[in-house]
């Protein structure tokens, strides 16, 4: 089994939901006794968001590239950014680092070619919806994303720092974000990502009429196959 390092703390409370889903999916795979070999570098939340607010990637892309060098150097044989927005910089940590980086958007946008689904909406931080890290893996699988109005962009984006990332899962904050993706649905979505990996916790696929893609769980599958040699 290869070893799995893994970059969190972005925030802890998605980064648990890793640890657990990847160890569970090697469980399945394997049975008995077995379970994931790992490595979780995590780190103060604050640090990266003060980064990110200032706009300074280049201090987000340091701390996160020493922390990918650590973890090669413990024995990881491919990273794992514990966090949809943290991957701003996942090409530029894949042309310095020596491992695979196992790309959040690359494998969420296989999942969805698998529905054949053309069109879906897209939640996360505002990183993530307004730039194009994440789109720009979709559109190579010819895969249309939208996204909520500004409005909603703000609202999405405040909740996820200040509830979700904090394991704060108010009922009203999960109404809001039905209505956003009730609306998202009404301009074409056919499925829903859930491109945050604080988002899955709030919102389930029981409570959507069309299909959602829960991106830590598709990451963290991602890696279990690549961890099982699958």
């Amino acid at each position: 089994m290869k070893i799995l390092g893994l970059i969190g703390g972005i925030s802890w409370v998605s980064t648990v939901d890793y640890y657990k889903l990847i160890n569970e999916g090697v469980n399945k795979e394997l049975g008995d006794l077995n379970f994931a070999e790992c490595m979780i570098y995590s780190f103060n939340y604050e640090d990266i968001k003060r980064n990110n607010e200032a706009n300074d990637w280049d201090r987000t892309f340091a701390m996160l590239s020493k922390a990918a060098e650590h973890l090669q150097n413990s024995g990881a044989s491919a990273i794992l950014l514990c966090a949809s927005t943290m991957h701003m910089i996942a090409d530029k940590l894949q042309a310095h680092i020596q491992l695979p980086v196992i790309h959040i958007g690359t494998v969420t946008a296989d999942a969805i070619q698998k529905q054949n689904i053309k069109k879906v909406g897209l939640l996360g931080t505002k990183f993530t919806m307004e730039c194009d890290f994440f789109t720009s893996k979709l559109a190579a699988k010819n895969i249309e994303a939208i996204i909520p109005d500004s409005e909603d962009r703000e609202f999405i984006h405040h909740t996820i720092f200040y509830e979700l990332g904090k394991n704060v899962f108010l009922p009203e904050t999960k109404q809001r974000y039905l209505n956003i993706i009730s609306k998202l649905i009404e301009n074409g979505a056919e499925g829903i990502i859930l491109g945050c990996t604080e988002i899955p916790l709030l919102i389930r696929q029981n409570d959507v009429s069309v299909p959602v893609f829960n991106t830590t769980l598709i990451h963290a599958e991602a890696a279990v196959q690549f961890a099982l040699d699958k």
